[in-house]
C-alpha cells in the first residue's frame, strides 16, 4: 500500500510540473517579459506558496522511502577475524622466561595444532606412585576393508564386475553367495574413486534375488549405471587384490629429534651431534642399533651402499612391521650449514617424529618448518640411566588430524620397559594412519586411488575383451595382455609409487601423482 501511494504521490507532482511549463509556453512569458515586474492583477493568490508544497511532497517521499528502506534493513555479519584479532598463545621465549616447570609442548601462537597429555603431576615420589599401566594388548589401527578381498573372496567362487558411472567414476564390482550359519547371504564389495562399500545381506530380507544392479545399490544409492560388464580373465583376482591392499604397508619411518635445555628453532635443534646417556637409554628401548652398510631390512630411505646417511642407525621389528628410524644425531652433519639439510631432508620428509627431551623444555611444533611432519610425540625424562626412569608423554598433532589411539593415561607418565615401547610404537603407527586422513594426504591417496582404479579397469576390459576374442590384439599386449600375467597394471602400480620409475600407457596420467612417500 505503501509503494501505490509512493507511485501516486511522484506522478502528481510531475503533472504539476507539466503544467506549469504549459501555462509558460501559453502566455507567452519571453526572457524580456520576464524581467518586467509582474502586474498585482497578473498574480494568481495562492493560500500556501507551491514551493512549500513542493517541499512537504518531497518530505512525504523521503519519510515513506525511509520506511521501507527500515523495513529491508538486516543485521550484518560481523567482519572475518584476522591474525591481528586473535589472542596469541605466549611464545616461547616468554614462557622460558617464567619459573620452572614449563610445559612440555606450547602451542604456536595462532594455533593450528591441538594437543593430548598435559597432566604430568606425580603427587608422591615414582618408587611408590602407582603409576597407571597400559593395556595388555593396544589396538594397532589397519584398513580392515583393504583386506577384505583376500579374505572372503580370494580362491572362492564369486563374480566380479565392471562398468563406468557418471558421477563415482570406474566402478569394480565383486559379489559372492555365502551361507553364514544356517542363513544365506549376499558379501557385496563395491570399489569407487572415492572409497570401497562393503556389505552383508541375509538374501531372507530380500523380496526378490536382485539382479548385478540391484545389489550394487544396496551397497551404495549413488550407483547409476545401465549395465556392469563381467569379468572374464582368469588372473582378475591377482589384479584385484594388489589394488585393494595398496594401502596397506608394513614398512615405516619416523624421525627422532634430540632437543637439549633452552633449543627454541629448528637450527639448534639440528645442529646437535653428542648423544646424552639418557638420549642412548631411550634408542636403545626403541629398538636395536643396526651398521647400515649391506643392511638388509627396510632402511626407510637411508644409504646401506655408500654411507651417505651415516654409518648406523636405530631399527625395529614390531608385530611383523619394520620399523626405521631417522635419528637425527646419527645423520650427516655438515659444517657451516645452519640448516643441516642433510638432516632436514630425512626428518622432514616423515610425516610423525619423536621429539626426546633431556630437561623440561617446551617444544613448539613449529619449530620445524616441514610440509609433511603433521604429528609430533614428545617424550621427557626424569631419573635416567636408574632403576627409576619415567617418561613424560605429550602429542601433538595438526587441527585436521584426527584423535588416534592409544589414549595417553593421567597423568601421562609412564615407566621405563617394555610396556612403553609398545605403547610408544602403536601410538607412532596409529599417527601415521591417522595423518593420512588429513585434508594435503586425503587429496593426494584420492588421487592415487582414482588413478589405480582407472588403470584396473581397462586392464579387466581389455583382458575380457580378448578372453572372447574381441579387441585388438596390439592393444592387449599394449595394455600388458600378453604373457597372461596383467603386467600392465602392476608396472602401472609401480610406476605410481616407485620414484623414478618410468611409467607405462596407464602409468603416464598416474605419474605427475608424486606419491613415493604414500604406501
Amino acid at each position: 500500500i505503501k509503494f501505490r501511494a509512493l507511485v501516486i504521490l511522484i506522478s502528481l507532482l510531475h503533472r504539476a510540473r507539466r503544467k506549469k511549463c504549459l501555462r509558460k509556453h501559453d502566455g507567452g512569458d519571453h526572457i524580456s517579459n520576464s524581467l518586467e515586474p509582474p502586474s498585482p492583477e497578473s498574480q494568481p493568490s495562492y493560500s500556501t506558496p507551491s514551493y512549500l508544497k513542493n517541499s512537504d511532497l518531497f518530505e512525504m517521499i523521503e519519510k515513506m522511502q525511509g520506511c521501507r528502506m527500515d523495513e529491508q534493513r538486516c543485521p550484518l555479519p560481523p567482519p572475518l577475524k584476522t591474525e591481528e584479532d586473535y589472542i596469541p598463545y605466549p611464545s616461547v621465549h616468554e614462557v622460558l622466561q617464567r619459573e620452572l616447570p614449563y610445559p612440555i609442548i606450547l602451542l604456536p601462537q595462532f594455533g593450528g595444532y591441538w594437543i593430548e597429555g598435559t597432566n604430568h603431576e606425580i603427587r608422591s615420589s615414582p618408587e611408590t606412585e602407582q603409576l597407571s599401566s597400559p593395556p595388555s594388548k593396544l589396538k594397532l589401527e589397519c584398513n580392515s576393508i583393504a583386506k577384505l578381498y583376500r579374505k572372503q573372496f580370494l580362491g572362492k567362487e564369486h563374480f566380479n564386475y565392471y562398468c563406468i558411472d557418471s558421477a563415482l567414476g570406474h566402478l569394480v564390482f565383486s559379489l559372492k553367495y555365502d551361507v553364514i550359519g544356517d542363513q544365506e547371504h549376499l558379501r557385496l564389495l563395491l570399489r569407487t574413486k572415492y572409497k570401497t562399500y562393503q556389505d552383508v545381506i541375509p538374501i531372507s530380507c530380500l523380496t526378490e534375488f536382485p539382479n548385478v544392479i540391484q545389489m550394487a545399490k544396496l551397497v551404495c544409492e549413488e550407483v547409476n549405471v545401465d549395465r556392469f560388464y563381467p569379468v572374464l580373465y582368469p588372473k582378475a583376482s591377482r589384479l584385484i587384490v594388489t589394488f585393494d591392499e595398496h594401502v596397506i604397508s608394513n614398512h615405516f619411518k619416523f624421525g627422532v629429534i634430540y632437543q637439549k635445555f633452552g633449543q627454541t628453532s629448528e637450527e639448534e635443534l639440528f645442529t646437535n651431534n653428542e648423544e646424552s646417556p639418557a638420549f642412548v637409554e631411550f634408542l636403545e628401548l626403541l629398538g636395536e642399533k643396526v651398521e647400515l652398510q649391506d643392511f638388509k631390512g627396510f632402511r626407510g630411505g637411508l644409504d646401506v651402499a655408500h654411507g651417505q646417511t651415516g654409518t648406523e642407525s636405530t631399527y625395529c621389528r614390531f608385530r611383523s612391521k619394520e620399523i626405521m628410524f631417522h635419528v637425527s644425531t646419527k645423520l650427516p652433519y655438515t659444517e657451516g650449514d645452519a640448516q643441516q639439510l642433510q638432516r632436514k631432508r630425512h626428518i622432514g620428509n616423515d610425516i610423525v617424529a619423536i621429539v626426546f627431551q633431556d630437561e623440561n623444555t617446551p617444544f613448539v611444533p613449529d619449530m620445524i618448518a616441514s610440509n609433511f611432519l603433521h604429528a609430533y610425540i614428545v617424550v621427557q625424562v626424569e631419573n635416567s640411566c636408574s632403576n627409576n626412569t619415567v617418561y613424560k608423554v605429550s602429542v601433538t598433532a595438526r587441527d585436521d588430524v584426527p584423535f588416534f589411539g592409544p589414549a595417553l593415561p593421567d597423568p601421562a607418565i609412564f615407566r621405563k620397559g617394555p610396556e612403553f615401547q609398545e605403547f610408544l610404537l602403536t601410538k607412532l603407527i596409529n599417527a601415521e594412519y591417522a595423518c593420512y586422513k588429513a585434508e594435503k594426504f586425503a587429496k593426494l591417496e584420492e588421487r592415487t586411488r582414482s588413478a589405480l582404479l582407472e588403470t584396473l579397469y581397462e586392464e579387466l576390459h581389455v583382458n575380457s575383451q580378448a578372453m572372447m576374442g574381441l579387441g585388438n590384439e596390439d592393444e592387449k599386449i599394449e595394455n600388458g595382455g600378453s604373457g597372461g600375467g596383467g603386467g600392465g597394471f602392476f608396472e602401472s602400480f609401480k610406476s605410481l609409487l616407485v620414484p623414478g620409475k618410468s611409467p607405462t600407457k596407464h602409468g603416464r596420467r598416474g605419474s605427475a601423482i608424486g606419491i613415493g612417500t604414500i604406501e
